[in-house]
């Protein structure tokens, strides 16, 4: 029946966006203004359980903590996966939400892709299998770049190096310690010297999501991923107004 969140938020336009980027993700969802509409659902018999719940604290009528400690007296949602969203950001609210049994706290505004990676990790640590940007064929986007790399083990541009059974980069023969989204960035481009790609290519095809609003994420990733490699750093050129690409 695959993975189904609930959401509970007052703002119909941050609540029609999650919707949407969870929706792009295969994550079905349903959405709610108040808590009281959650709890109709959720009591309706035949309707399909929620493996996870993202509360707003600042809600009408009854607030996010509030719904989160009536979740956690109940058995059926004691132990699910609950993310917490707000506009505060102060420590002290942060503290209160986690100590109140939330998994995670996520602070307004923020961006698709951590909104998209915060609730994938929490599924998966309660046990849920996430395939997101799953077509269908099996293949995620970052399947499909190695495809079309030919499946090769070795990588090499201009003293860059991916061995990608072993997942490990080297500069210059200097380990380059990258997180996983860097390196699947670097391998995307270096697979293909000259290529230009597109900040829309990139994120469907690393990220498996397309938003355009987010393609600032990419132009960060690029920025670290430059300072990671040094002076070859300097290999990944931008193309204004299009992408990036590495060339000699």
């Amino acid at each position: 029946m695959g993975i189904m969140i609930y959401i509970v938020e007052d703002d119909q336009e941050i609540r029609e966006m999650e919707v949407y980027a969870l929706q792009s993700a295969g994550l079905k969802s349903r959405a709610f203004g108040c808590a009281k509409d959650m709890y109709q659902e959720l009591s309706k018999s035949g309707n399909e359980k929620p493996n996870m719940f993202i509360l707003d604290i600042m809600l009408p009528e009854e607030d996010g903590l509030s719904i989160l400690a009536h979740l956690r007296s109940e058995k059926a949602t004691a132990n699910m996966p609950v993310m917490m969203l707000t506009a505060k950001g102060t420590e002290l609210d942060k503290v209160k939400g986690l100590d109140s049994g939330a998994d995670d706290y996520l602070t307004k505004p923020f961006g698709i892709l951590e909104f998209l990676s915060r609730v994938k990790a929490l599924l998966r640590r309660a046990g849920n299998t996430v395939e997101v940007g799953d077509r269908g064929d099996g293949l995620t986007p970052t399947d499909e770049m190695a495809n079309n790399a030919g499946n090769a083990e070795i990588i090499t541009f201009e003293g860059v190096q991916i061995d990608d059974g072993a997942h490990v980069v080297t500069a210059c023969g200097e380990p380059v310690e990258l997180t996983y989204k860097e390196y699947e960035l670097l391998k995307m481009l270096v697979s293909r010297p000259g290529f230009v790609f597109s900040r829309q290519q990139i994120m469907e095809r690393v990220w498996g999501v397309d938003f355009e609003m987010e393609t600032r994420t990419v132009d960060m990733h690029i920025k670290t991923l430059r300072q990671k490699l040094g002076k070859q750093g300097s290999l990944i050129q931008t193309i204004r107004n299009v992408g990036y690409k590495v060339s000699r």
